[in-house]
């Protein structure tokens, strides 16, 4: 399995309780947040909500959904959710709020692995695709939440998409050719 930490910042400009709850309700984020396809409780949690098990669907720019579960271990009020993930990917989820002059700072680290043999496979070659990928979801996922808390949107750096288009269009070539590869292997077993 290949393994993956990426680290996302956010500042918002609200008050640290309300931004937690929005986080919180990962119920409601296909309603806000671009590339967060479906969310469903499968286990409940205690009255804190640690233990309750979410089945989150995601899909980017690039040409794949990815479907795992996500376990709360931890809800400490307004400061921190913890989750460890399984399925597609296995590992664990932080979200770290706190208050600022500005509003709220938020620091999520995601620390994963790939279950998927062809995501295994292209790690080596395809593995700042998979980065870039992690950052254009958390990217939607900033840009819906300050929309959800009636927030204008952060300016994107110069050139931008731009940039988004020349790496979408290089991760569907790696995902063709590692498609391609996998066919290939099938076919001689």
């Amino acid at each position: 399995m290949k393994q993956y930490h990426f680290v996302t910042n956010w500042n918002i400009e609200a008050p640290i309780e309300g931004v937690f709850e929005v986080i919180l309700d990962s119920l409601a984020w296909p309603e806000w947040w671009r590339g967060v396809t479906h969310v469903e409780a499968v286990t409940a949690g205690d009255e804190q909500g640690v233990g309750e098990v979410r089945r989150f669907t995601f899909r980017s720019l690039l040409p794949y959904t990815l479907t795992f579960d996500v376990r709360s271990t931890l809800v400490d009020r307004p400061g921190r959710l913890f989750g460890d993930a399984s399925g597609q990917l296995v590992g664990r989820g932080r979200w770290f709020l706190v208050p600022t002059a500005e509003g709220t700072s938020i620091r999520y680290e995601w620390d994963v692995s790939t279950t998927e043999w062809w995501m295994n496979l292209a790690g080596p070659i395809a593995g700042a695709v998979f980065a870039w990928n992690h950052d254009v979801i958390m990217r939607w996922g900033e840009q819906g939440l300050r929309a959800r808390l009636g927030l204008p949107p952060r300016e994107e750096p110069e050139g931008g998409a731009a940039r988004l288009v020349q790496i979408a269009v290089a991760g569907s070539v790696a995902a063709a050719v590692l498609a391609w590869l996998g066919l290939r292997r099938r076919g001689r077993s």
